[in-house]
């Protein structure tokens, strides 16, 4: 990191950053440190509290000392209210939404906060983007705004859980409206940013964005597709991606039971919406969007050849990955939905999540009288299990059974203990 006191003259010294979660705090408290004179703004008076107490409400390794350290500079002020700055950063969520029979980015928090900040702008201010969004919509917010200012598309490139080292660490890509608007925006990112920021027009910056995303989203969606065609051949997906992967030239990611977070289930939607021609890209969406359903029928078809009466189940891990509290658009809520509409019960255990649509159980209550254990996120604690512990949860449980979609579990260990082990994508252990 660039040392406090080796301050070069700056065009911009106080900023403005409007949104406090996973992107906004981290970020406004890495300004702060690096000598700006942050206000941090979020409508969500609580959360503001929480901040200002030296509390988080994200899970996320070495944040609450940035914070604290940010706080005590006295670089850093939270606040429900923007104030005037020479610069204002926009990290607010960036949903889907239906409309017109498919998914759209839900801009409302966006044109919520260009809204609040509006009047606190002068002319000669930077306002930068890192909310994702579809292209050309920095063009239409700086239009919106309609003030003689510079404006910019940062589009922020880290994974929660490493978040910090992956803020400092990672490239950046800036977009401005103009040349001044990306260069005025590169003087602040690069203080704190060790990787090479590339410089380019607004519109290639957003959809460089959107393409990262949507990458990962139809690679996953091509390794979905084959766990269902292996569950059909009577072959091991995880085995065969793993040899075929030992090709220079491939790199297939791993099947599982959907794709959640707020990014990849979601950026790629906002190419459909604006083109004629994403046609892969919509497909790849709706394949991992199915991934529930599809999981959830293969529980449901496996428990009818059982002959179990008043069935439960128990979820492990419902946060869309693994070692983070984040459940946004987890897949996990939709097989939970699915399973209770075929009558099981259900219960859930993560060492991690806080907040979730449905109750959340201690391990013991959890496994209480189940059936079967189904492992939907991939959390160390789960593959941590010894054999010790996977003994005393067979003692709690009425049925033995392992459903791992994530193939995280030691296998062996838990057919050692009496458990019968199914994983998603190997057709010798289903019967399809």
């Amino acid at each position: 990191m660039k040392h406090l006191n080796n301050k070069p003259k700056r065009n911009i010294n106080k900023i403005c950053v409007i949104g406090l979660g996973y992107i906004g705090l981290p970020t406004a408290s890495m300004l702060a440190i690096h000598g700006y004179k942050v206000v941090g703004v979020d409508i969500d008076e609580k959360r503001v509290n929480t901040i200002k107490n030296g509390e988080l409400v994200i899970e996320e390794q070495g944040l609450i000392t940035l914070v604290k350290g940010a706080i005590n500079s006295g670089n850093l002020d939270v606040k429900t209210e923007p104030e005037e700055a020479d610069a204002f950063i926009i990290c607010v969520p960036t949903p889907a939404k239906y409309e017109d029979g498919i998914k759209k980015c839900d801009l409302t928090c966006v044109l919520s906060a260009v809204e609040n900040i509006k009047n606190h702008i002068k002319d000669g201010n930077l306002v930068l983007i890192e909310s994702t969004i579809p292209p050309k919509t920095t063009e239409m917010l700086y239009n919106l705004i309609n003030k003689n200012i510079y404006m910019a598309y940062c589009p922020e490139r880290v994974l929660p859980g490493n978040i910090l080292k992956e803020l400092v660490e990672n490239d950046r890509t800036i977009g401005g409206i103009n040349k001044k608007s990306a260069e005025l925006a590169k003087e602040i990112y690069e203080s704190f940013v060790e990787g090479n920021i590339y410089l380019t027009d607004c519109t290639t910056a957003e959809m460089v964005k959107l393409m990262e995303n949507t990458y990962r989203d139809v690679n996953i969606a091509l390794a979905n597709e084959f766990a269902k065609v292996c569950n059909e051949m009577d072959v091991n997906v995880w085995d065969a991606i793993n040899l075929a992967n030992k090709h220079p030239r491939v790199n297939i990611l791993n099947p599982g039971p959907g794709v959640g977070g707020h990014c990849i289930s979601i950026d790629p939607w906002f190419i459909v919406e604006k083109s004629k021609n994403a046609d892969l890209i919509k497909r790849a969406r709706e394949l991992n969007d199915n991934m529930p359903k599809y999981v959830c029928n293969l529980i449901v078809e496996e428990f009818k050849k059982l002959n179990i009466d008043n069935p439960k189940v128990s979820i492990f891990g419902v946060t869309y990955k693994g070692n983070v509290d984040d459940t946004r658009e987890s897949p996990a809520k939709k097989v939970i939905e699915c399973l209770l509409s075929n009558n099981f019960e259900v219960s859930i255990y993560d060492p991690h999540a806080k907040i979730f649509e449905y109750p959340l159980n201690k391990l013991e209550d959890c496994i209480s009288n189940s059936d079967c254990i189904i492992v939907l996120t991939d959390h160390d604690e789960f593959k941590n299990f010894e054999k010790d512990d996977i003994s005393e949860i067979s003692k709690l449980m009425r049925n033995k059974i392992v459903i791992d979609t994530r193939n995280v579990l030691n296998h062996n260990i838990w057919k050692e203990s009496g458990f019968e082990v199914k994983l998603l994508g190997d057709g010798t252990t289903w019967s399809v």
